[in-house]
């Protein structure tokens, strides 16, 4: 009976010791696998691999990309949220995720409860552009002309539930006007169809749509942002040309399974602080309009939170949904 005894003491002191060795392990040992929920080429993607190329220097290990796509994120995501709690499987996660969270019933995943958050990267202010047939020079004239011609403006964004469509919509409630919703199937084509005038406006990534607006196929009206951008100082923000307290970004993260030690997660903290406080990082951002965000666990868990949370009311009031 004691031997027993002391033989199953022994199997769970073991068991605990090498817990204690694992959470103090030397970290990372081998590769790190990036989860990115969608395509290769797209900017979350593009995104990704610049950020793994200095991961991997910081960490002394490769980080390489894995593109999951399918279902608005959902099937990388669920991927990611069930893979081992060990520092060596993280994901990018992003605003759509959190959206996801009210769009499907069912996403297969939680992005509170079933991840740990690391930092939040970057974000991305929308550009506001309409055809130049549209009579309007300022947001102000936009809600003007929209509410004096109701039904006539319509909006175009990459498809139901994207940065664009809810950036379109939180626009609608807080503006009280009303446009109709034209869904594509990527950027390109929605910005396509508002140059030929077949949708009157969009909500845009500014490196996509610039190109068209120094050209004077596109009116820039204004920035999603709560501050003007540096490479757009004359383009005042949605909230100061008309929509007072109206601001909404795209954003990109960086998290990994829920459970993963607090040890690794803050190394992976560090470690990405330092890439994205890069001039090299930095000039990168600049060029697509968008703004570095370094910050850290607890503060990136509860902007996540946050964001649920803010687009549920947004989602709901739309009517919106992707089952």
């Amino acid at each position: 009976m004691f031997a027993r005894f002391l033989l199953v003491a022994c199997v769970a002191f073991g068991g605990a010791f090498n817990a204690v060795m694992a959470q103090n392990a030397p970290y990372p040992v081998k590769s790190v696998r990036l989860i990115v929920s969608y395509p290769p080429g797209g900017p979350a993607d593009i995104l990704a691999r610049f950020l793994a190329s200095g991961m991997s220097k910081e960490l002394g290990q490769q980080v390489f990309i894995d593109n999951i796509g399918g279902a608005n994120g959902n099937i990388g995501a669920a991927t990611a949220a069930r893979a081992a709690a060990d520092g060596y499987t993280l994901f990018m996660m992003t605003s759509s995720h959190a959206a996801n969270m009210t769009l499907y019933s069912k996403p297969g995943y939680d992005v509170v409860r079933d991840f740990a958050h690391v930092t939040n990267v970057a974000s991305y202010p929308l550009l506001l552009v309409v055809n130049p047939s549209v009579p309007a020079k300022s947001v102000a004239e936009l809600i003007a002309f929209g509410k004096a011609h109701p039904g006539e403006l319509t909006f175009a964004s990459a498809g139901t539930g994207g940065g664009a469509h809810l950036a379109g919509e939180l626009f609608k409630s807080m503006a009280g006007v009303d446009f109709l919703h034209i869904p594509y199937k990527g950027t390109g084509p929605a910005l396509v169809a508002v140059i030929a005038d077949q949708v009157k406006l969009m909500f845009a990534g500014v490196s996509a749509a610039m190109p068209f607006v120094t050209e004077g196929k596109l009116r820039a009206l204004g920035i999603s942002s709560s501050t003007r951008l540096k490479v757009l100082p004359d383009t005042p923000t949605i909230a100061e040309a008309g929509v007072p307290g109206y601001e909404i970004t795209s954003w990109l993260g960086i998290s990994a399974p829920a459970g993963t030690p607090a040890p690794i997660i803050k190394t992976l903290n560090a470690a990405i602080a330092k890439v994205v406080e890069s001039p090299a990082f930095r000039e990168h951002l600049a060029a697509d309009g968008a703004v570095p965000q370094v910050t850290s666990p607890a503060a990136f868990t509860k902007y996540v939170e946050t964001e649920v949370s803010r687009w549920a009311k947004v989602i709901k009031a739309s009517g919106a949904k992707l089952d």
